[in-house]
C-alpha cells in the first residue's frame, strides 16, 4: 500500500496537522520539525496528493525553461531536474524557446500564467538575461539559476554557479604541458556566458606560460558539431602553419574536429590534440577519446532543483553553491 500522511507523521514523531503545514509551505512550522517531516517523506517516498496542494493554492510543479543546441545538455538537466521532483512530490512543466525572440519576455510570462508553476530552474543564456529575470522578479515567481562563473553574481536569486574559467585553464595548461604553443581556441555561442569564461581561462594561461595570444587562433561559432567541423575545415586548410593543438568549448565542437581532422587526412593526436569541455557522451564515444573537463550536468540540476524547492518551502533566503569541472586526460592529446 502507498505511504499516507499519517504514516509520515508517525515516522517523524509529528501531528498529520505538521506534515500537512510543512508540505503546503505555510511557514508556520520551524526548521527542525520540517527536517523531520522532509526526512520521513524520502524514506517512505511519500508523494502528496499534487490536485488537492494545487486547490490549496500551494506550488505543484517547478518549470524548467532553456534555448540550448546541446541536446546532450538538455537531457542531462531533465534527468536531474525530473530526478529532484520525483523525490520531492513536484511535477516538471518544460518549455523550450528562442532566447533571441524580441517576445522572449511575453512568452515566459505567458508560460507562467498558463502552468502556474511554483519556481522556475533556468539555464544558459536564460538565466544569464538581466530583462528576463527583472520580469520574473516582478511577477513574483521565485528561480534558481545554473551560470557560469566563479561566484554567485549577485544575492538576486540562489544559483548554481560553474567556474568554467579554471577548468579552461587547465585544459590549456594540460596542452602546454605537453609542449603544444600553437594552440587554437573553439568558442561557443557568445550570448552563453561560459564561451567567454572559457575564452578567459584559455588566455590566462598562455599569459601565464609566455606564450603570445594570437587573435587568429580564436574562431568564434556555435555550440554544435557542424560548427565544429566548418572552423576545423576552415583552421587545416588556411595557408601558413597548422596549429598543433584545438581547445574546443564543448564535447560536441570537439567531436566535429575528431571528423574534420579525419577527413582532410591529419592524425589525432600524432599531429593535432583535441581537447574538449563537459565529459558528455561525444568525449566517450570518439575515438580516440577526448580529453575534457568533467562537468556533471545531472548533478548541477539536481542540485539546482533542490535549492529552488528548498526556498519555495523555506519562504528564506537559500545559500548557492558552487562546481568545478575536473581536467579527463584522454587519448586524444599527446605531446606534438
Amino acid at each position: 500500500m502507498k505511504p499516507t500522511i499519517k504514516d509520515v507523521a508517525k515516522l517523524a514523531g509529528v501531528s498529520f496537522k505538521t506534515v500537512s503545514r510543512v508540505i503546503n509551505n505555510e511557514g508556520t512550522v520551524g526548521q527542525d520539525l520540517q527536517d523531520k517531516v522532509w526526512k520521513a517523506v524520502k524514506q517512505l517516498n511519500y508523494k502528496p496528493n499534487l490536485s488537492a496542494r494545487g486547490l490549496r493554492g500551494a506550488a505543484s510543479s517547478i518549470g524548467f525553461i532553456y534555448d540550448n543546441p546541446n541536446s546532450n545538455y538538455v537531457i542531462d538537466m531533465q534527468r536531474g531536474i525530473l530526478d529532484e521532483c520525483r523525490a520531492q512530490g513536484y511535477e516538471l512543466v518544460i518549455h523550450p524557446c528562442d532566447a533571441k525572440s524580441h517576445t522572449i519576455i511575453q512568452e515566459v510570462m505567458e508560460m507562467i500564467d498558463r502552468s502556474r508553476v511554483g519556481g522556475l530552474v533556468l539555464t544558459p543564456p536564460i538565466s544569464e538575461n538581466k530583462d528576463i529575470l527583472a520580469a520574473i522578479t516582478e511577477r513574483g515567481i521565485q528561480f534558481v539559476r545554473v551560470l557560469s562563473g566563479a561566484s554567485a553574481p549577485d544575492d538576486l536569486s540562489p544559483c548554481v554557479f560553474i567556474d568554467d574559467r579554471n577548468a579552461a585553464y587547465a585544459i590549456t595548461e594540460h596542452l602546454i604541458k605537453l609542449g603544444h604553443r600553437d594552440i587554437a581556441f573553439l568558442g561557443g555561442d557568445e550570448e552563453h556566458q561560459s564561451s567567454g569564461e572559457r575564452l578567459e581561462g584559455y588566455k590566462q594561461a598562455l599569459a601565464d606560460n609566455k606564450i603570445e595570444f594570437i587573435d587568429k587562433r580564436v574562431l568564434p561559432g556555435s555550440y554544435s558539431f557542424e560548427s565544429g567541423v566548418e572552423r576545423t575545415r576552415n583552421v587545416l586548410s588556411s595557408p601558413g602553419a597548422r596549429p598543433t593543438a584545438i581547445f574546443a568549448c564543448n564535447d560536441e565542437i570537439a567531436a566535429g574536429t575528431l571528423f574534420a581532422a579525419r577527413i582532410q587526412g591529419v592524425d589525432v593526436p600524432n599531429r593535432l590534440s583535441i581537447a574538449g569541455f563537459e565529459d558528455s557522451p561525444f568525449s566517450r564515444q570518439a575515438w580516440p577519446n577526448l580529453t575534457t573537463a568533467a562537468q556533471p550536468t545531472s548533478t548541477i540540476a539536481q542540485k539546482a532543483t533542490n535549492l529552488l524547492i528548498k526556498s519555495l518551502r523555506n519562504g528564506r533566503k537559500v545559500e548557492s553553491e558552487g562546481f568545478y569541472p575536473e581536467l579527463i586526460i584522454r587519448e586524444s592529446t599527446q605531446a606534438p
